[in-house]
C-alpha cells in the first residue's frame, strides 16, 4: 500500500519529521508530496542522509531506510527555517489537493498530514480555517468530526469534539439537536468501520458545569443534549451521558469506554494532551478517505535544529495503517 504524506508548512518542523520518518524502513511506500529541493536542503541542514526518489505511480514498493518517494510540488520561493513565506501557501494547498484526489481514486490508502499555520495561509489571501475544514471542502463532505487519540496503553483515550475552533461565546448556539445527532452518528460509524469496534461505548460530556445540575447551571443538557442521546439510544447506540466533564475523565468511566465526545475544544483536549502530547494522533472522521495528523503545531523555533520529536507523526502513520487494515468494505455517513 501507499500512504500520502504532506509535511505542511515548509518553514516549520514538518519536513524535519518526514525526514526522520524516512530513516526507518517501512513495509509500505510513503509518498511525500512536497518540494524535493526543500527536503534535500533540510536533510543536509540536519546532517541526515536522505536519498530522494521521484514518485512513480506505476511502481509501488516498500521503503528502505534513508530513502523517500517524493511527488514534486514546488515552492514558489526558497524556504528558510523558522521564517514562513506566504508565497509558499498555495503549494501546501496544492499538496493537499493532490493527496486527496489520490486517496479518492485509490492511488493512496490514506493521508497523513504535518502541521500547517492558518495565519500564513490567510496572509496569502486564501480563506483557510484549518486542515479539517479544508479536507471536508475538498471531498464535498457536509459534516466531519475531529477526534484525537492518545497512544495505545491499557486503555486508549479517544476524544472527539462536537464543535472545533469556535470562540467559547459561540459554542452553545452551535450545539443543536441536528448537529449533535450528526456528530454522534459519525463517531459511532467510524469507530465501527475504521476501528473494528462492534458496538462502541461513547461517553458524552455535558456543556455546563455538573452537566447543568438539573437546569440550575444551564438548560442545554435538558433541551438539547439529553433528548439527542435518548433518541439515539432508542436506535441501538451505546451512549452514556450527559456526564460532568470534571468526573467523566476518571478511571471509573473511562475503563470501559471507547471514546468521549466533548462539547468544545478546551473541554476535552487538555486532558488528552496531558496524557499523550507529542505522541497523540488527530483523526478526521466522516470523510470518504482516511486522514490522520500530528497533534502539534509548526514549532518554527525547532525547525532545522534536529530537536523536533517525530513521535506524533510516527503514531499518525501507524494509526493510518491500522485504520486501513480494519476498514470495512463500505460505509455511509450523514451528509
Amino acid at each position: 500500500m501507499r500512504f500520502a504524506i504532506t509535511p505542511g508548512e515548509p518553514a516549520g518542523i514538518g519536513p524535519d519529521l518526514v525526514i526522520q520518518l524516512a530513516q526507518q524502513a517501512h513495509a509500505h511506500e510513503l509518498v511525500c508530496i512536497a518540494d524535493p529541493k526543500m527536503l534535500q536542503q533540510r536533510a543536509n541542514q540536519l546532517g541526515v542522509a536522505l536519498t530522494i526518489h521521484a514518485y512513480d505511480a506505476n511502481k509501488t514498493q516498500s521503503q528502505a531506510s534513508g530513502h523517500l518517494s517524493v511527488l514534486n510540488e514546488p515552492l514558489a520561493n526558497p524556504n528558510v527555517c523558522g521564517s514562513a513565506d506566504s508565497a509558499n501557501a498555495q503549494s501546501q494547498l496544492n499538496a493537499l489537493q493532490r493527496a486527496v484526489s489520490g486517496c479518492l481514486s485509490g492511488e493512496f490508502a490514506a493521508l497523513v498530514t504535518g502541521p500547517m499555520h492558518k495565519g500564513i495561509i490567510n496572509k496569502a489571501g486564501i480563506p483557510f480555517t484549518g486542515h479539517t475544514e479544508y479536507l471536508a471542502e475538498l471531498t464535498q463532505t457536509k459534516k466531519v468530526v475531529m477526534m484525537l487519540a492518545a497512544p495505545e496503553s491499557e486503555q486508549q483515550l479517544r476524544v472527539a469534539l462536537a464543535t472545533t475552533h469556535l470562540p467559547l461565546a459561540e459554542v452553545s448556539q452551535a450545539i443543536t439537536k441536528e448537529s449533535l445527532n450528526d456528530v454522534i452518528r459519525i463517531l459511532d460509524d467510524d469507530l465501527k468501520n475504521h476501528f473494528a469496534i462492534q458496538k462502541p461505548r461513547i461517553l458524552i460530556c455535558g456543556l455546563n458545569p455538573h452537566a447543568g445540575e438539573d437546569g440550575h447551571l444551564g438548560m442545554e443538557e435538558i433541551d438539547t443534549i439529553t433528548p439527542v442521546i435518548n433518541e439515539l439510544k432508542d436506535q441501538g447506540l451505546n451512549l452514556e451521558g450527559p456526564l460532568p466533564a470534571d468526573t467523566l475523565f476518571t478511571d471509573r468511566y473511562l475503563k470501559n469506554a471507547d471514546a468521549v465526545l466533548a462539547m468544545y475544544h478546551d473541554q476535552g483536549l487538555p486532558v488528552l494532551k496531558h496524557v499523550g502530547f507529542g505522541e497523540a494522533v488527530n483523526v478526521t472522521l466522516g470523510l470518504p478517505i482516511i486522514r490522520t495528523s500530528v497533534d502539534h503545531g509548526t514549532a518554527f523555533d525547532l525547525a532545522g535544529t534536529g530537536n523536533a520529536h517525530v513521535g506524533s507523526l510516527q503514531a499518525a502513520l501507524a494509526m493510518a495503517i491500522q485504520m486501513t487494515e480494519k476498514t470495512q468494505p463500505s460505509k455511509e455517513h450523514v451528509a
